[in-house]
């Protein structure tokens, strides 16, 4: 009976918790309060653990919820029925979307939006890159090393491809950009 009440219990969670993991902590603590698996505060003791822990604050109270009610197989099972609904949901919009991306209108709306979205991102990586390193607060002057790390990673961006195609790996180059940011912020 624990296996069916904790499928149930976890499926309801995730079939009716929006707005992200925040949102759906009042759910959980109802759905875990009102079979009676925890009390109030071992609940909030197992959301900061969640919230620390890698990994989706959902399914790591369906987890430990799960094995301390039902063992392994009630961990299994909670942790699969919170993920059900999302599962089953992102297969269904896949399958709409798979014979939509095909109409040529929807290819041409998605052809409008690309430069739309490249515009938004690169300014905001501009705005983001003039308030660290030119405006400083309290009229202070800019951190010449913040000025050589946007400088190297602004030359980096201009010559990725001439990079990429010397044999310079995305990864390599993310990994250089770290290695110079760590030397120069030592």
């Amino acid at each position: 009976m624990i296996y069916l009440d904790l499928f149930l219990g976890f499926l309801r969670v995730g079939c009716f918790a929006f707005g992200g993991a925040y949102g759906a902590i009042p759910l959980i603590r109802d759905v875990v309060l009102s079979y009676g698996w925890l009390d109030d505060e071992a609940l909030t003791h197992m959301i900061a653990v969640s919230e620390s822990t890698p990994g989706p604050i959902m399914v790591n109270l369906a987890t430990y919820v799960g094995n301390v009610q039902g063992g392994f197989l009630g961990a299994l099972l909670a942790t699969l029925a919170v993920v059900l609904p999302s599962f089953v949901v992102i297969l269904l919009v896949m399958a709409v979307f798979g014979s939509l991306l095909k109409n040529p209108c929807t290819q041409a709306v998605l052809r409008g939006v690309k430069p739309c979205i490249i515009g938004i991102i690169l300014a905001t990586g501009c705005y983001m890159t003039a308030k660290s390193c030119l405006l400083s607060p309290g009229n202070a002057a800019p951190d010449p090393r913040a000025l050589i790390v946007a400088a190297l990673l602004a030359g980096a961006l201009l010559g990725r491809r001439a990079l990429v195609q010397k044999g310079l790996s995305p990864v390599r180059l993310i990994l250089l950009s770290a290695f110079l940011g760590a030397l120069v912020f030592r």
